[in-house]
């Protein structure tokens, strides 16, 4: 770690009030050595790392950091603070405080001695001396491992993680931070020597720890384990999943446990390994914060027999979780459940509605509208003729779309009951397309297949038929199951339903077309690339998603478009004419803005609603309505689901269409300069001093609340 941190980087008199300016000021020591390129850049990946979850730690240690791609080397600062700062650690203020950047391809060595550090954080002798250490070169030779006196004072704590970074492995291993534990769960498979009198052996606990990061809470939550589980008596093994990949605990290790525990703000890869025992399932910094609890909490629930629901199913458990429970909390209500089930199954689904109606719309634009009558091209294609190049793009477009009702079923299965979900998911949406049922028959198909397999799995089961289960029993009882249900029962009646939407759509016109645009165009700029904006656009990419889309269908689309084009391009004008209200992070983000929302990618505008959401979203929604209206009432159509400025050729009406847009635009600017301007003004946003640019920003209660993430 010498190239990581020196005496240049250490800080034991840090004065920043707030963590914001605590970062700044750590950061600008790396700034001057040449580790970080763009400092506002910088730190904008720090605030966003930070919004994602808290980084302070109980004991007085805050480890803010990011993967940046500003960050040119592996990089550790450090900070002493008298006062303490808050990094939103229950146990209050931080006095140490860690910096950590990392590069955007940091590489597998770096990241190892990342995660040294780390886990040295759970060590208290540690802690001790960088408090009491007198001088930067002294605190920079500590947490370089310089200082033999952590080592002796504490063997059964740093002697391991020092083993364990020197095992030669190149990834960061699982059963790196636990070779001990691991080793006499190997070497005692029926009992330990220090258990003659007792049990055949002690508890076995498995465990995965793993953050958004995987640079520092990972790791940390793995040490706090390891240390509570010796305390305790219990052999504890963890499998780290961290950035730079991860090595998979040893099947044997798994099967002789007994109990799981998951401490984890990302989704666990390969969850389904861990299937059919008593499972903990919690955030990271549980895991850091109260190891004892939770290796007691699967300790009773051994004692009581509970395991994971779904366990007799194997890998179709995926250990009882979903994907939608793995990437959700704890006691989500249906509400939230029922809504990340729908998210599950459209976010799939719009590649393909990219792809397809990007090539389609292509396949029209060089052969004109007559294309979709074209025959096969496996029948006919001339090399030379524009016209079979369009007639290709057309119909490989075509069938791309033809998966799309397949796909949203099959993956809102999927996020219902994870891989078994998917046969019936997907049968069930090529039903829905057979019987002209269209989307809503596919939303109906997913549910209805991810229920079936929910249920199935509740079944007991002989212990012998279990193997069989995920393979030949589940996907053919829910196949039939949810086939019969689609064909005989509920699939008329939905169909009714989808032609009923489609006429209602196609009688569209004067005041009620332009309330539409207007709804929608409120819609798309709500949350920004959130659940409220993927409603407005799955609604029109619904009506796109056919060989012959009506022309009021090819409206919405390009209302929704326009509308979700403002919120980013509003905020790039915004600070380029008022570029006093916005502090040097907006202006920096409002460069990248113009792209993003000539793209329509309307997260672009998700760092200005996160920091002031009050102003940005209002004047958003504002300005979205305005476009969506008169992009519905200038008649402009789209077929293409995507693309932005760059399928304006495609689109009817592009003149018109451009003014709805600037309107929109012009609208949203004017509202978020005239409220920023009413606020009481803030000085420092000029970002000239050490913390003059981040106190101002800093306060803002969206700072902490994203809107959007």
């Amino acid at each position: 770690m010498s190239d990581m941190i020196t005496a240049d980087l250490v800080d034991l008199d840090l004065s920043a009030d707030t963590k914001e300016a605590a970062a700044r000021a750590l950061a600008q020591r790396m700034v001057a050595l040449g580790r970080v390129t763009d400092l506002e850049g910088f730190l904008a990946d720090v605030a966003a790392r930070e919004a994602q979850m808290p980084t302070g730690l109980d004991g007085g240690i805050g480890i803010p950091h990011c993967r940046s791609e500003h960050v040119t080397e592996p990089t550790l600062a450090f900070g002493r603070s008298a006062a303490g700062v808050d990094f939103g650690a229950a146990d209050g203020p931080a006095d140490l405080i860690f910096l950590i950047a990392a590069p955007a391809g940091a590489d597998d060595a770096h990241l190892t001695i990342l995660s040294s550090l780390a886990r040295q954080l759970m060590n208290a002798e540690f802690t001790a001396a960088l408090r009491s250490a007198g001088d930067a070169a002294a605190a920079a030779a500590l947490i370089r491992g310089e200082e033999p006196a952590p080592a002796e004072d504490a063997p059964g704590e740093t002697g391991d993680t020092g083993e364990t970074e020197d095992t030669g492995e190149t990834e960061e291993t699982a059963d790196t931070g636990a070779v001990p534990a691991a080793a006499s769960a190997e070497t005692a498979p029926g009992s330990t020597g220090q258990d003659s009198g007792g049990p055949a052996r002690p508890f076995r606990i498995v465990a995965v720890t793993s953050c958004p990061t995987g640079i520092a809470h990972t790791y940390m939550a793995a040490e706090s384990l390891e240390n509570a589980g010796r305390e305790e008596g219990v052999e504890v093994v963890v499998e780290t999943q961290g950035s730079a990949g991860f090595t998979r605990l040893d099947p044997a290790v798994i099967a002789a446990a007994d109990g799981v525990i998951l401490a984890h703000d990302v989704a666990v890869r390969e969850k389904d390994r861990f299937a059919g025992k008593p499972t903990v399932d919690t955030g990271v910094k549980a895991a850091i914060n109260r190891p004892g609890e939770l290796i007691g909490e699967v300790r009773d629930k051994a004692a009581r027999g509970e395991v994971t629901a779904a366990a007799a199913d194997g890998p179709a458990g995926s250990g009882g979780a979903t994907p939608v429970e793995r990437g959700g909390e704890s006691g989500e209500g249906y509400g939230t459940k029922l809504r990340k089930w729908l998210m599950s199954g459209v976010s799939y689904m719009v590649p393909f509605v990219a792809a397809g109606g990007l090539l389609i719309a292509l396949g029209f634009a060089i052969g004109g509208y007559e294309i979709n009558k074209a025959p096969s091209v496996m029948d006919h294609f001339v090399w030379t003729q524009a016209d079979s190049w369009a007639a290709l793009l057309f119909q490989i477009g075509g069938v791309a779309f033809a998966f799309l009702v397949p796909v949203l079923a099959g993956y809102i299965a999927y996020g219902m009951a994870d891989r078994p979900g998917l046969v019936p998911g997907f049968v069930g949406g090529s039903i829905a397309l057979t019987i002209n049922a269209g989307f809503l028959g596919g939303l109906a198909a997913g549910l209805i297949s991810g229920a079936v397999v929910l249920a199935i799995q509740r079944v007991p089961i002989p212990k012998a038929l279990r193997g069989i289960m995920p393979v030949v029993v589940i996907p053919l009882v829910s196949a039939a199951v949810v086939g019969f249900l689609m064909f005989v029962v509920i699939g008329k009646p939905i169909a009714s339903a989808q032609e009923g939407m489609t006429d209602w759509l196609n009688g569209l016109s004067g005041a009620n077309a332009v309330l539409l645009g207007a709804l929608l165009g409120l819609m798309m700029c709500f949350d920004l690339g959130g659940p409220v904006n993927k409603v407005a656009y799955t609604f029109a990419t619904a009506g796109i998603a056919v060989a012959s889309p009506s022309d009021s269908a090819m409206k919405i689309m390009a209302a929704v478009m326009a509308a979700g084009m403002v919120p980013p391009l509003a905020m790039a004008l915004a600070t380029t004419v008022r570029g006093r209200l916005f502090n040097a992070a907006e202006r920096e983000n409002g460069k990248a803005a113009w792209v993003l929302g000539a793209s329509f990618i309307s997260e672009g505008a998700i760092p200005f609603a996160a920091a002031d959401p009050l102003r940005v979203i209002p004047s958003s929604m504002v300005g979205g309505a305005v476009t969506g209206a008169l992009s519905m009432a200038f008649g402009a159509t789209l077929r293409a689901p995507h693309g932005g400025i760059f399928v304006v050729p495609l689109i009817g009406n592009p003149l018109l269409y451009l003014v709805a847009i600037a309107a929109g635009v012009c609208v949203t600017t004017a509202l978020v300069i005239v409220l920023k301007g009413l606020r009481k003004p803030v000085t420092g946003t000029s970002a000239q001093g050490p913390g003059g640019g981040a106190d101002p920003s800093a306060p803002t209660p969206g700072a902490k609340q994203p809107v959007a993430a």
